[in-house]
């Protein structure tokens, strides 16, 4: 098996080109026993989630930045210890303030419910330094017309600049570690049970888009209409399709690689 030792601020992986297939039946990979991952020697991916303030619609609990935490986030980074050879850190759910020092550490950021943020100055000011200096965003879970506005708002704070685009599945974002040549649309665990209708509020159709740097690399990866994090987090639930979890994963674990590669 091929090999690519990649680094970024510090951290090492070593990354199987080739790995185990993403089947339907992605609910195997939580049958028996996981161990907690390596032991931790600075060098192991962490996934860490953005905990943001909350909008005009929050949930009254800090914002909607901890929906489906920790579950989703465990479960990801799970199947990403089973499906590569990343090292992955798995007894570890890391939150992360945009205006926290800290969020330096991380290659790659993941936020929900983006259609609730809100940043303040400093936090936008961080986020885009962050970002300019190789740090990667990955947003998700925000549906219609309303909450795509509230939460281009708040992403102009950060870019006033720099307009979002649609990111085409040619990009090798999505060739990075499996090859995705079609968007599917990913419920959340209600939708997803009734097997029926996929999206949630007025628009339809999923969205992958994109802000990109001087280079044309995505900084900021957009997944409008779509609800990846419940598909991580109720993978192993019989009743849930599991093709729509499949797809999760390979979206997430390209995501991941694209952030250590690029």
């Amino acid at each position: 098996m091929l090999k690519r030792l990649v680094l970024f601020s510090g951290l090492v992986l070593v990354v199987a080109i080739e790995s185990f297939p993403v089947t339907q039946n992605i609910g195997a990979l939580f049958s028996g026993s996981a161990d907690s991952g390596p032991v931790a020697d600075g060098s192991e991916f962490v996934f860490a989630r953005l905990r943001y303030g909350g909008g005009l619609y929050n949930y009254g609990r800090g914002g909607a930045w901890d929906t489906d935490w920790p579950w989703a986030d465990e479960h990801f980074m799970l199947g990403v210890d089973r499906l590569t050879n990343i090292r992955v850190v798995l007894d570890d759910y890391v939150s992360v303030a945009p205006s926290d020092p800290a969020i330096f550490d991380y290659p790659l950021v993941y936020a929900v419910e983006v259609g609730r943020w809100y940043l303040d100055p400093d936090e936008a000011r961080q986020l885009r330094e962050y970002l300019e200096r190789g740090g990667f965003l990955v947003v998700d879970d925000f549906w219609g017309t309303r909450q795509w506005s509230d939460f281009y708002g708040q992403l102009a704070k950060i870019f006033p600049d720099r307009e979002v685009e649609p990111i085409p599945l040619s990009h090798p974002i999505f060739h990075s570690f499996y090859d995705i040549d079609e968007l599917i649309q990913v419920p959340n665990i209600r939708l997803g049970r009734a097997g029926g209708r996929t999206w949630e509020q007025d628009l339809i159709d999923p969205y992958a888009l994109a802000i990109f740097d001087d280079a044309r690399r995505p900084m900021v990866m957009i997944n409008f209409n779509t609800d990846l994090g419940d598909a991580w987090e109720h993978a192993d639930d019989p009743t849930y399709p599991h093709h729509f979890s499949g797809f999760a994963y390979r979206m997430g674990i390209n995501f991941i690689m694209y952030a250590m590669t690029h």
